[in-house]
């Protein structure tokens, strides 16, 4: 009778440990995540030139020694900063009405190739969205996308992450570009 009651034991122990590392096994395989949320919004920068103040939505504040505050600098424009606070709208007309503003930085970062390296928050001022999502990361603007990081955010996207991806939808010589913003939250509160 002992030696049934060892056995069962035995058995009993060894099923409980083939389960438990099964279940270990299973936790340490990657899960494929799924978006919480998707957004996709449109930014419209008017960079200040000398001649459009009224207009402008950007400026240049900083500038290497070869160029000035008015102008993009030679060399893929190596070295300028630029500040912007531009409209963002649902749709890609500059004219529509904006739900709020994209305030932040930029500033070119190389002179072999063109890119930039950005800095900026999606500030919400509209009945269908309240709060901020901040963006940073390395743009290579000759990309048709570029994906930067979601790095937190503020009353409907509090503490948020994910990744965007910027598509450069319109461009008008160095004064206007327009970029598609498609958001996709990995954590959403």
């Amino acid at each position: 009778m002992s030696s049934k009651i060892s056995n069962s034991i035995a058995i009993s122990f060894f099923l409980v440990l083939i389960i438990n590392l099964s279940i270990v096994e299973s936790s340490n395989k990657i899960r494929a995540h799924r978006p919480c949320k998707t957004l996709i919004f449109y930014f419209h920068d008017i960079l200040y030139n000398g001649e459009n103040g009224k207009n402008a939505t950007s400026a240049i504040v900083g500038a290497p020694s070869w160029g000035n505050l008015t102008k993009l600098a030679g060399q893929n424009h190596f070295g300028d900063l630029i500040v912007f606070d531009d409209p963002i709208t649902l749709d890609n007309n500059i004219h529509s009405n904006p739900i709020g503003r994209a305030q932040g930085f930029y500033f070119y970062d190389k002179k072999e190739i063109f890119t930039s390296w950005l800095g900026f928050s999606f500030v919400f001022n509209s009945t269908q969205h309240k709060g901020s999502i901040n963006f940073a990361g390395a743009d290579p603007i000759m990309n048709k996308t570029r994906d930067i990081s979601v790095i937190g955010g503020t009353g409907d996207f509090f503490m948020t992450r994910g990744i965007a991806t910027l598509m450069t939808d319109s461009v008008e010589g160095e004064v206007y570009f327009r970029l598609q913003v498609d958001i996709k939250l990995y954590e959403c509160w």
